[in-house]
């Protein structure tokens, strides 16, 4: 059962949930076979299909991956490009920042206790090389983000994240994940507390916009 939104309102509320995921919620695997199921209709190059989707529930395993991201997320707090540290001279945005990085440390902290873990991957070969990133990537992450939206459609909170990457092979050690392939992003997926979601403040279209030329 999806909740009654209009495409629109799925697009512009499906938000990155941090603090509002309930830890404390089991998740039905079948529903999120329902929402990869979705995302397995997502485009990819040359309609290879080469993804491969992790789904971590274990207790154990949640915990060990938790662990490796509380420490990246140690380290980004810490770097320049911190969400909390950016347009800080902004009033505009600089409250939002701080709530940005505020979410993400807790986050940080409570990584391992969401009750679905999914790390969308995909497998390479000797055909994709280093220069054709744009057509690697964009062989997984459009069905990552439709998984993102299945996921919404049906009442539950996800977040985009990848600061785990700096630290792939042990992620892939834990989940016994192959060499070859490829972590995409890590998508902490639980029902969500409070009632809805809202579109976000962004910076007006015509400040990014560029037509016919730059």
């Amino acid at each position: 059962m999806t909740l009654p939104l209009t495409p629109d309102e799925l697009l512009t509320t499906t938000r990155a949930v941090r603090k509002r995921l309930d830890l404390t919620r089991p998740v039905p695997i079948e529903l999120i076979r329902e929402c990869l199921e979705i995302a397995l209709q997502a485009p990819s190059g040359s309609n290879r299909q080469a993804w491969h989707w992790v789904v971590v529930t274990d207790a154990a395993k949640r915990a060990a991956v938790g662990e490796i991201y509380r420490r990246q997320v140690v380290r980004y707090a810490e770097s320049r490009g911190f969400a909390g540290r950016l347009f800080t001279d902004r009033p505009d945005r600089a409250p939002v920042q701080h709530r940005v990085g505020d979410s993400v440390l807790w986050l940080g902290d409570h990584l391992g206790d969401v009750p679905v873990l999914v790390i969308p991957c995909i497998r390479t070969d000797e055909s994709f090389q280093a220069v054709n990133q744009a057509g690697l990537w964009g062989s997984l992450l459009p069905a990552a983000w439709s998984y993102c939206l299945a996921a919404r459609a049906r009442g539950l909170g996800t977040a985009w994240t990848s600061l785990h990457l700096g630290r792939e092979a042990e992620v892939a050690q834990i989940l016994g994940i192959p060499e070859g392939v490829h972590q995409g992003a890590l998508i902490p997926t639980a029902y969500y507390t409070g009632e809805t979601f809202k579109p976000a403040a962004r910076e007006p279209l015509d400040t990014v916009l560029h037509l016919d030329r730059w």
